[in-house]
């Protein structure tokens, strides 16, 4: 079968299995390095500024990551067992054209994080001059300044290409294992050690006062990592195995986690003890530093890391997926800046504003698009075709996945159902119980409804699994 030009490139093209590399190690490891990052400072630092004690937070944070494994490990299969990635997995589900759908939505998303790590690097630039150069942090709009400052200096690395940071790979989690270890000791140490902090109670006074939080606080949690859970196979098409894959993140994800959130647990805890409220911003506890040097060097460590990560997890993904609207016009170059431009439309600096809009604003909205999304293609994979795909029609015009010229449309109503559902809580409040649990929600009634249109579909809608082992690598 002939592969369009617009649905095939050597990116996208299925890695042979001679090419299938990673094992056990490097999984585990891969999650270390997304993992230790401010955004998860913020996520558990949050749960104590909202009056969880850090049992409570951690708890939370664990049960979340347990949670968001299970569909993680499910998308992850078709990776390793095909060799193909995010974008033409979902073609199978919502067809050749209309996979330009969950894959623009996850392309928004990421343009929001990568909005919230800019706002968190001209932060820290605007920390360490009001530390080395006050009257230079008084300037009218210094924040502003600064933090448009490192807008630039991403999009500068965009323009050039990924190449240009090739030499800060691998350093981004060490440096920000550090900065978490050094605000550990230098605060508790302050606070009179770890047992004043680890003994501060719940601010809850009732039950039901602690489920109101932890409700959408769980849902914060799964949301956090709800967009890897799709485009998963973008790194599981590398795998020796699906052992290796499974195990390697089974015990990656959920430790890493775990453990740098007791850093931002404890640390925020600390804070509330010395300075009589709880700071979940690191930027912010950094700025108290009465040791210039030790406060300058800790916030350029956070500089450095910042942009590593901003730039790798959060502006390859989208670039390709507004690239991928159309080839012709569209370049990586031009994606990255359509990124740059949308991150800084989606205001970061109000959903930084504090613990509740970066918990149950951002994460708990973002993740009741992306839930659907899961729940379509989970179930178009497992339950639908058996976990059997015609890799060929992947990357073809009128093959098995071709639908309606080239879109599946009881995807799209399936995708648009479990969406609404899960926002209705917003509008009515006698309904928002959906919303606290958006992904949840999202997840399970897009997949119960597209298997019902599925499978009530005319026949040749969707192609019987049996048809489809020929195309299994």
């Amino acid at each position: 079968m002939v592969r369009d030009p617009g649905l095939y490139n050597p990116d996208l093209a299925p890695i042979p299995r001679e090419r299938r590399t990673w094992g056990l190690y490097n999984y585990a490891s891969l999650w270390v390095a997304m993992s230790v990052c401010i955004p998860t400072y913020m996520l558990a630092s949050g749960l104590i500024a909202g009056g969880m004690s850090w049992v409570e937070a951690i708890a939370t944070i664990l049960l979340g990551n347990l949670i968001v494994l299970i569909p993680m490990l499910l998308n992850a299969h078709a990776g390793t067992k095909y060799g193909i990635p995010f974008p033409v997995l979902v073609r199978a589900s919502f067809g050749v054209r209309g996979a330009n759908i969950p894959a623009v939505l996850r392309a928004l998303v990421a343009c929001g994080w990568f909005g919230i790590q800019t706002w968190i690097g001209g932060r820290a630039i605007y920390s360490m001059l009001g530390i080395v150069w006050p009257e230079a942090a008084r300037l009218p709009g210094g924040i502003w300044l600064c933090f448009f400052a490192f807008w630039a200096l991403n999009m500068v690395v965009i323009w050039r290409g990924i190449e240009t940071i090739k030499f800060l790979e691998g350093i981004g989690a060490p440096f920000m294992l550090g900065i978490g270890l050094l605000l550990l000791w230098w605060i508790t140490g302050k606070a009179g050690g770890l047992g004043p902090v680890l003994h501060a109670p719940s601010k809850f006074q009732t039950s039901a006062e602690f489920v109101r939080f932890f409700i959408p606080s769980l849902t914060g949690m799964v949301g956090f990592w709800a967009t890897v859970a799709l485009n998963i196979p973008d790194f599981t098409r590398y795998a020796k195995s699906q052992k290796a894959q499974a195990m390697g993140q089974a015990l990656g994800l959920p430790t890493a986690m775990t453990l740098y959130s007791f850093i931002g647990v404890a640390v925020t805890s600390a804070s509330a003890v010395l300075f009589g409220e709880p700071i979940w911003d690191p930027v912010a506890l950094l700025g108290k530093f009465n040791q210039p040097v030790v406060a300058s060097i800790a916030l350029i460590a956070l500089l450095v890391a910042t942009l590593n990560t901003n730039v790798a997890a959060n502006v390859v993904s989208p670039s390709n997926d507004f690239s991928n609207l159309n080839p012709r016009r569209i370049s990586f170059r031009t994606g990255g800046l359509i990124t740059g431009v949308v991150g800084i439309l989606m205001m970061p600096w109000k959903l930084l504003s504090d613990f509740s809009s970066y918990i149950f604003g951002w994460l708990v909205g973002y993740s009741a698009l992306l839930g659907p999304i899961a729940g379509v293609m989970i179930a178009d994979y497992f339950l639908i075709r058996r976990s059997r795909l015609k890799v060929d029609d992947l990357y073809c015009r009128n093959g098995a996945y071709e639908y309606d010229n080239g879109i599946n449309l009881r995807a799209v109503l399936a995708l648009v159902t479990g969406v609404v559902v899960a926002l209705v809580g917003l509008v009515v409040p006698a309904l928002r119980l959906l919303y606290d649990y958006a992904w949840f929600v999202g997840f399970g009634v897009a997949g119960a409804v597209y298997v019902v249109l599925m499978q009530t579909a005319p026949a040749g809608v969707a192609s019987r699994p049996a048809a489809e082992a020929e195309g299994e690598s």
